[in-house]
This record gives structure tokens, C-alpha cells and sequence, in this order.
């Protein structure tokens, strides 16, 4: 199969090494449970994307207190379930934590199975070792796909690229290798801490897929003023990208998300330099990327709570 085939409205790409055939644009979970958002246009949007070609669906156990779960459970009921790639997170780094989240989730979702559950917010380099102790999520992880609760098992953070090859160097340390990777990618990100430079290369060396987020990081990067959101979706696509998710929260934005794919091209370095030049003023210090440069955006570091207890081989260290 091609890496790259697309029918009448959706481009699709393969999944990394897992042959999944999956549509290049994602549909982010988090902005279909937004308070502003009515039910039943976060929950309508779904199948209208799905009817037209995207496969692949994004959420996670903490956004919106469940409801983006719940929201998605209820779209995905008759019959769509089976036409779909279903993504979550869990933001548990104990074992137990891990396996509480996972569950949780599962039963918003209404699946018995999801296709790809990933580490969430993997932010700070304690992070990946949490995830790798014995007792740690990964081992929930890797039970709950013996157990046909998951297929794939992957990664996400949106800090800083070093913590992402950290994470990797850990997994390798273990054995262990992930499914896919998600991360910000987006036309600020190459001026700035760089995912795309550090990062992607390493993922397509070991047949990683690379999921983009933040590509208009909710609109803040259109602020720059430098920018359209069909050029920020066409320079994510452009990337060896297997899916670039993005949030959408109205059937004018799930429009733009078919119009990007309808007119993208595969951009030369030329091209990619000339819409890099646009951003590179506005992208030098990280201003229009605060989830690298700030806390904001970091769920887990508001709510440490949500990570689980501390491995007790650690506590056992600390003096009484």
C-alpha cells in the first residue's frame, strides 16, 4: 500500500510500522466538550467528519472533566465505531492510576477496545522513568493490551523536544518501542525548540507514526498575524506527518479541515523556506507556542493528583 492514498475529500497515510491506514487530518477531542460548545454540535460534528473521510479520533481521559469522552461515545454509537481509528490519553504515571484512567475511559467511550492509547503530557524528564518502573502506567498499558482493552501504545507532551528523546532513549532502555508520537508541529515550532527539527527525525528513523498537534495551537498562532490556517494545516501536512489533528468546534472549521486537503500540495524547500521566513520574527522566542514557554496548558502540573502515587522503590529511598 502507498504511504499516501486518498479518496474524493481525505488524504490517508499509514500508521508508523503498524500498517493502520489512517486519514492525514485528525479530529481533536478536546474543543467538541468545550463548555461554549452546544451538545449537540460537538456530538454532530463527528459523524459529519467521519461520513466524509476522517478516520481518526482524538481525545483524552482529563479533557473537559470527561465530557469529550462522553460527547464522542454518544457519536460514535450506530455503527460508527467500526468506521473510525480511536485515539485517548491517560495522564496516570503509577500502574494503578493508569489502569483506573484507562477504564474510566473505556466506559465514556462506550468501546470495549481503543486503538491507541498514549502517556499523557510526558513534560518533565522524571516523566518517563515514572512510566517505566515496574509498577509503573506503561505496565497497566501492556496488560490492558493483553487483554484486548487496547492495540497501540504511544506517547504525548508538547514542552520540549529533549524530554520527548528522553522518553524514547527510556522506552529503549526497556525494550520497548511505541506506536506512535504526538507532539506540536506547526510553522512556529521550527524557530523555536523544535520538534520538528529534533524530534520527527528521530521517530521517522525508527518507523514511529508522528501525530501533529497545535497547529494553530487553538488560534493563538494566527494572532502572529503571519499566518492563514490553511497554511499552518498545509505545513503540518507536509511534514512526514501520518495525522494532523486539529481542533475543530464548528462545521465552518470541520469545512477548512477538508478545504486544507483538498488544496494541499506537497511544498518543496523552497516553499517551505518562504512560509517559514513569514513566522521566523514572531516564532524566535516562543511567544505564540506558551505551552513550551509556559504552565498553562500543562493538566497534569495543575492536577498533580491525576499522575498517581510516586513509586514506592522511590519512597523507600527518602529518609523517614
Amino acid at each position: 500500500m502507498s504511504p499516501n492514498t486518498s479518496n474524493s475529500e481525505m488524504l490517508y497515510r499509514e500508521l508508523g510500522s503498524t500498517a493502520e491506514r489512517v486519514s492525514a487530518i485528525g479530529l481533536g477531542g478536546w474543543h467538541i466538550g468545550l463548555k461554549h460548545i452546544d451538545e449537540e454540535l460537538g456530538i454532530r460534528i463527528i459523524p459529519s467528519a467521519i461520513d466524509r473521510g476522517i478516520t481518526f479520533m482524538d481525545n483524552c481521559w482529563d479533557y473537559n472533566d470527561g465530557v469529550s469522552e462522553a460527547r464522542m461515545g454518544k457519536a460514535l454509537r450506530d455503527g460508527y465505531r467500526d468506521k473510525v481509528f480511536l485515539m485517548t490519553k491517560i495522564d496516570g504515571r503509577s500502574k494503578a492510576e493508569a489502569a483506573k484512567q484507562l477504564d474510566e475511559s473505556l466506559k465514556r467511550l462506550q468501546v470495549d477496545c481503543i486503538d491507541l492509547v498514549q502517556h499523557h503530557e510526558i513534560l518533565r524528564f522524571d516523566d518517563p522513568h515514572r512510566v517505566f518502573y515496574p509498577e509503573g502506567a506503561n505496565a497497566a498499558l501492556i496488560e490492558a493490551r493483553e487483554a484486548g482493552k487496547l492495540r497501540y501504545i504511544g506517547f504525548t507532551g508538547h514542552k520540549d523536544p529533549y524530554i520527548h528523546l528522553h522518553m524514547l532513549e527510556i522506552a529503549e532502555q526497556n525494550g520497548f518501542k511505541f506506536d506512535a508520537v504526538q507532539m506540536p508541529l506547526n510553522v512556529m515550532d521550527a524557530h523555536y525548540r523544535s520538534f520538528a527539527k529534533l524530534v520527527v527525525p528521530e521517530l521517522v528513523k525508527r518507523q514511529i507514526g508522528v501525530l501533529a498537534m497545535k497547529t494553530m495551537a487553538n488560534g493563538i498562532l494566527l494572532k502572529s498575524n503571519t499566518v492563514t490556517p490553511i497554511e499552518c494545516l498545509h505545513y503540518a501536512l507536509n511534514l512526514p506527518t501520518s495525522v494532523v489533528i486539529t481542533g475543530i468546534d464548528s462545521m465552518e472549521i470541520l469545512e477548512q479541515a477538508f478545504e486544507a486537503v483538498r488544496t494541499f500540495q506537497p511544498m518543496n524547500e523552497q516553499q517551505v523556506q518562504s512560509l517559514l521566513a513569514k513566522t521566523a520574527q514572531a516564532g524566535s522566542r516562543g511567544e505564540f507556542e506558551p505551552f513550551k514557554t509556559s504552565s498553562i496548558f500543562d493538566g497534569t502540573a495543575q492536577h498533580p493528583d491525576w499522575l498517581g502515587d510516586e513509586p514506592e522503590r522511590i519512597q523507600q529511598l527518602m529518609p523517614a
